[in-house]
């Protein structure tokens, strides 16, 4: 039995809001502020918020996993976080939830073809069940899906699949590790890239009558203190006490937050979502077996 499973929910349920709510703080981000722009302010805000966990972090850290750690950090956050920002310029919010759900699907296949793990029919049939659930929550959710610019669908695609390495990766060389230690040295070394670009893509500080600019410039810091530091502390507990498919499929939970923002909006919700969140909910309980 995994230990402290109680905690190991609730930080799912917790992450399931955290990240979901993150597409409100990205969108905002990108009315005053372009793709790039939104994704270096979110790893740069996370990296200094654990910066002074830093130098423990690297006494702590034997220097034979420096390499993983690092390469954690710029698969799980670095290029997904503008890989998002940029296909979000173009996408829809169904298509762009549809494509992240793919993240369990990647951690399955990443972890069987490259790190030889077993997964069994269980695990297999509550991924499938949990995307199936999730997709039509989507399409019977806000009437249909629209596929205008669907290229962009390849960034979604390509962040899904550095998730899924990225998981198989901590849980396997990693997991003697501990979770602040890993983020705060990872995040740590994405400061400087993260500040080059940008410079490199003419960021600077408006007039303080730029009051649009202002509210993407706070949203883009929360996005990275909450949403990336916190969170990615978060992950990574959840990651080696339940194991790589259970902390991948936090993406299943974001349709949960997208139904409490619309019911906080006065959007009625019907049956047909109900029925889809348990389709969720049991894909979830089969991968967690």
């Amino acid at each position: 039995m995994q230990k402290s499973s109680w905690l190991n929910w609730f930080i799912f349920l917790l992450l399931s809001f955290v990240w979901g709510s993150s597409f409100i703080l990205m969108k905002e981000g990108l009315k005053a502020l372009n793709a790039w722009q939104v994704a270096s302010l979110r790893i740069l805000s996370a990296g200094m918020v654990l910066l002074p966990f830093a130098v423990k972090a690297w006494k702590a850290i034997p220097r034979s996993k420096t390499p993983v750690v690092l390469l954690s950090g710029f698969l799980g956050t670095f290029f997904p976080a503008y890989l998002f920002c940029i296909a979000e310029t173009r996408l829809d919010s169904a298509l762009a939830g549809i494509l992240n759900a793919l993240t369990p699907l990647f951690t399955l296949l990443v972890g069987v073809w490259v790190f030889r793990s077993r997964i069994t029919a269980s695990k297999w049939a509550g991924v499938w069940i949990g995307l199936a659930g999730l997709v039509l929550l989507i399409l019977l959710g806000q009437g249909k899906v629209d596929f205008a610019h669907a290229s962009y669908a390849g960034f979604i695609l390509l962040a899904t699949a550095c998730y899924g390495f990225n998981v198989n990766m901590v849980n396997q060389h990693l997991k003697n590790i501990g979770s602040v230690d890993i983020a705060a040295l990872a995040f740590t070394a994405l400061i400087l890239p993260a500040v080059l670009t940008l410079w490199a893509t003419g960021f600077e500080l408006r007039p303080a009558a730029d009051t649009g600019f202002y509210m993407a410039l706070g949203a883009s810091v929360l996005l990275g203190v909450a949403g990336t530091a916190i969170s990615s502390v978060l992950f990574y507990v959840l990651l080696k006490n339940a194991g790589p498919v259970l902390a991948s499929m936090v993406t299943y939970g974001i349709p949960f937050v997208a139904l409490f923002w619309g019911w906080l909006a006065g959007e009625t919700i019907n049956i047909w979502q109900i029925a889809c969140l348990g389709m969720i909910l049991a894909g979830v309980y089969l991968a967690r077996k």
